[in-house]
């Protein structure tokens, strides 16, 4: 990609565009793959987690539509464009569903206005996308950015999808709090939607994995499943099946999935009352 702007430094990978390349993407960069290919070395199974990580956006998505009648999504880590994002899965089951993402990568937001230009119009008026460059760390900024007020109405419940980020925020980044500020701007009736890397069933590999990622100078702070429980969902009330590695939420085919050491990832869906 040329004539980026110089705020993008194409040197250094970044998480949006590592998990780009981990999920076979084409926006990234050689820092990116680089970084791709000495965590698989550690743990060959790493492109498991993405992949069904994705999934499980989709179908907790789906769920949150269909079946929980959420018309408005505020997505933040949302990574570059990919298939079965946020927007394409909820307005084809409401047209009227409206989504603000949020990335702190300034290449999401080049792709991102390129996308809002070129995809087709939500079928109903009322639907609405919009992008804003912000950094999870600072939630204040996310809820008062302009394109969040204008997309969202904080007097509906809200979709606040946090799905592959908070493994992102390390112990002193206050991760717990940045969850609470969040979910303390939306009304009853809101849903988190969050998913977290775990080490615990394949510990060693998933560790080397880890420590390439932080050599590589990327926040990477894995988490046990009740450590993330407690950090996503303390006074929440979870939808069953309850905080379950992600490949096991919500399953809609009885193809057979991989096993947990591959996954190492889990998810929850949960309500705010």
């Amino acid at each position: 990609m040329s004539d980026l702007p110089p705020e993008i430094d194409t040197s250094r990978p970044h998480p949006a565009r590592v998990y780009d390349a981990l999920i076979g993407g084409s926006n990234n960069f050689p820092a990116d793959r680089e970084t791709v290919a000495r965590v698989l070395q550690k743990s060959p199974h790493a492109r498991v987690a993405p992949r069904e990580n994705r999934a499980f956006l989709g179908r907790a998505v789906g769920f949150l539509t269909a079946e929980a009648g959420l018309r408005q999504f505020l997505d933040i880590g949302s990574g570059l464009p990919a298939t079965n994002s946020v927007h394409e899965v909820a307005q084809a089951i409401e047209p009227s569903s409206r989504i603000v993402y949020v990335d702190n990568d300034p290449l999401v937001l080049i792709h991102a206005r390129a996308l809002l230009t070129s995809a087709p119009r939500a079928a109903d008026p009322r639907g609405r996308t919009a992008y804003i460059q912000a950094d999870a760390r600072d939630p204040e900024a996310i809820l008062t950015a302009p394109a969040t007020v204008e997309v969202l109405d904080f007097s509906q419940p809200v979709g606040l999808l946090l799905v592959g980020l908070l493994h992102l925020l390390a112990d002193a980044d206050s991760p717990a709090e940045i969850v609470a500020a969040l979910l303390d701007a939306l009304p009853s009736g809101s849903y988190l939607v969050a998913s977290h890397l775990t080490t615990e069933h394949d510990r060693e590999r998933t560790a080397a994995g880890q420590a390439v990622m932080r050599d590589a100078g990327i926040t990477m702070q894995k988490r046990d499943s009740d450590v993330f429980a407690a950090l996503a969902f303390t006074g929440l009330e979870l939808v069953p099946p309850g905080v379950v590695l992600v490949s096991e939420w919500r399953p809609t085919s009885d193809a057979p999935r991989p096993a947990p050491a591959e996954v190492n990832i889990y998810g929850g869906v949960a309500r705010k009352p």
